[in-house]
């Protein structure tokens, strides 16, 4: 059976002095680089999905980036990366409307995720990956920066030019990133996430298929 986590027993992770202690849950779980949930849909997209605690920049600024989530103790972050059919370096009018396709299926994915948890009594939002703001609560002073978050939780390379463009082991510059946030456990995150999956055309595979899809 496929696993995205480890289990720390009796493990406290502390993010950010004085500003957030994840030590909530009794076991802890963190998200593993190298074992994301991995699904493909059709013809062949692949989508990367990993759950971590939030990155140093986030709990430095959250009240200017999310201010409703100021008194959140504690939250994980949730990063998917739907792959590109083309290289998103430039920008052209094919490769705007592609941006456009992958943030409308994030955004469909990601408000049933957010709903399914929030009617679970867990605070949940997501980030619209064209503003940097959050959909179901109010904006901040400046907006989240999608790909820097990325690049400091999965240490990917960026691309720096006019748009700064994340470069996937395996996929190159044809990556789209998008994040959830959420309070909820990872793991009931990693199984509503699960569940609500192949309702938009995303089946689990393996890291193998997902390098070759």
């Amino acid at each position: 059976m496929f696993k995205s986590y480890h289990r720390n027993q009796g493990f406290k992770y502390k993010t950010c002095k004085n500003r957030i202690n994840v030590v909530n849950y009794p076991n802890v779980y963190t998200s593993e680089q190298g074992c994301p949930i991995n699904l493909v849909g059709k013809p062949g997209q692949a989508v990367q999905i990993s759950i971590h605690l939030p990155s140093q920049y986030i709990c430095a600024n959250r009240e200017r980036i999310l201010p409703d989530w100021k008194n959140q103790p504690s939250f994980w972050v949730v990063i998917v990366l739907q792959r590109s059919r083309y290289q998103l370096v430039e920008s052209t009018n094919t490769i705007e409307k592609e941006k456009e396709r992958l943030r409308e299926k994030f955004m469909r994915f990601g408000c049933d995720v957010a709903f399914n948890l929030r009617d679970r009594s867990y605070l949940t939002d997501i980030i619209d990956p064209r503003t940097g703001y959050p959909l179901l609560s109010h904006p901040g002073q400046i907006p989240h920066d999608d790909t820097a978050v990325v690049k400091a939780l999965l240490n990917y390379p960026v691309l720096k030019n006019k748009c700064r463009v994340l470069i996937h082991p395996n996929w190159g510059m044809a990556v789209y990133p998008s994040i959830l946030i959420s309070e909820a456990p990872p793991t009931l995150i990693e199984s509503v996430t699960k569940s609500i999956a192949p309702m938009h055309g995303w089946q689990e595979v393996g890291q193998e298929s997902l390098v070759s899809s």
